[in-house]
């Protein structure tokens, strides 16, 4: 097994053609294809199925490509510490919750690097999405929050997939709304006076359960709830339909505008926890790329002005 045969199969798998992975890779298909039954000869399992409409992965394949990445993804960090990758762009992802900080921070973590060297790529997605992502190394990092209510359950499926989560910020929760609001002015917000307008929440997916959902408090009972799939309809629905969500109050002005406000949410009387920590999510045993140390180190300083801020902003 070579690290070429890893790469070839890396290819394949996100492209899902043998004839795209043959040009991408500068090679000619009969000798694609004779590296692949050669590796899956040696690991004694089918990695592809083949089709007339192209190869997708076997149900071993999955499997196998995970740790593929993990190994290949390592053998290029190494390079990039020691060796030169000549004209191989380098990769690096991120998969997140619909935070606006994860983004900002991702923006400028990117205008530190020549672009035409580096393939980028940030995925606003599900939840369920951000684990898998990571343990497949299709991303190097997730950006997620646990709360009381979901640690139990988010730590149990990290551990199943070998991923750790490292604490970035713990937060209260706060109603997000547009400023036309009825409720914007408030000082806080509970959920009595709440019930009259629409919830607003990520959509998870058909198999997720509660426990994925992005916004604290998912399991209180709500009386009008809409689901959105992106953080631009999310916007256009609390300002057409007065909408609101419930979030971490960090709000990156910068790419949301200055249309929106986050009101502290107060559960006193209530008997809710809402605390979140979010965190971001790797690979156990998994050294850090440079553009992921960056990463880490901007989402880091970003938070911590947060909370700066939050703090001088409450001590006036």
């Amino acid at each position: 097994m070579t690290l070429q045969q890893l790469h070839y199969a890396i290819i394949i798998s996100e492209t899902g053609s043998l004839n795209k992975a043959a040009e991408i890779l500068y090679v000619a298909q009969p000798s694609l294809t004779s590296a692949i039954k050669e590796l899956e000869k040696e690991v004694g399992i089918a990695i592809f199925h083949r089709s007339g409409r192209g190869v997708t992965l076997t149900n071993d394949g999955v499997e196998f490509l995970s740790y593929a990445r993990q190994v290949y993804q390592q053998y290029e960090s190494l390079l990039d510490k020691y060796g030169k990758l000549g004209n191989l762009k380098k990769k690096f992802g991120v998969s997140t919750q619909h935070y606006s900080f994860a983004v900002k921070t991702f923006v400028e973590m990117v205008k530190r690097f020549n672009i035409s060297e580096y393939e980028f790529a940030i995925r606003e997605t599900k939840t369920r999405d951000v684990i898998d992502d990571v343990s497949t190394l299709k991303s190097e990092i997730g950006i997620l929050y646990v709360s009381d209510f979901n640690r139990k359950i988010m730590m149990k499926l990290l551990n199943a997939n070998d991923l750790e989560f490292h604490k970035l910020i713990a937060c209260d929760a706060y109603v997000y709304l547009w400023k036309g609001h009825p409720l914007a002015n408030c000082k806080t917000i509970q959920f009595s006076q709440l019930e009259n307008y629409p919830c607003l929440s990520f959509e998870q997916g058909d198999t997720s359960s509660f426990y994925f959902a992005e916004e604290i408090l998912s399991t209180n009972e709500y009386p009008r709830i809409i689901k959105a799939c992106d953080r631009a309809t999310m916007l256009n629905l609390m300002v057409g339909l007065n909408g609101y969500t419930l979030c971490s109050g960090i709000i990156c002005e910068e790419l949301n505008g200055t249309d929106y406000v986050a009101v502290p949410f107060d559960a006193a009387g209530d008997d809710l926890c809402s605390t979140m920590e979010i965190g971001y999510i790797v690979k156990k045993n998994v050294i850090l790329s440079k553009m992921g140390e960056i990463y880490i180190n901007e989402i880091k300083s970003y938070l911590h002005r947060y909370a700066s801020e939050k703090y001088n902003r409450k001590n006036l």
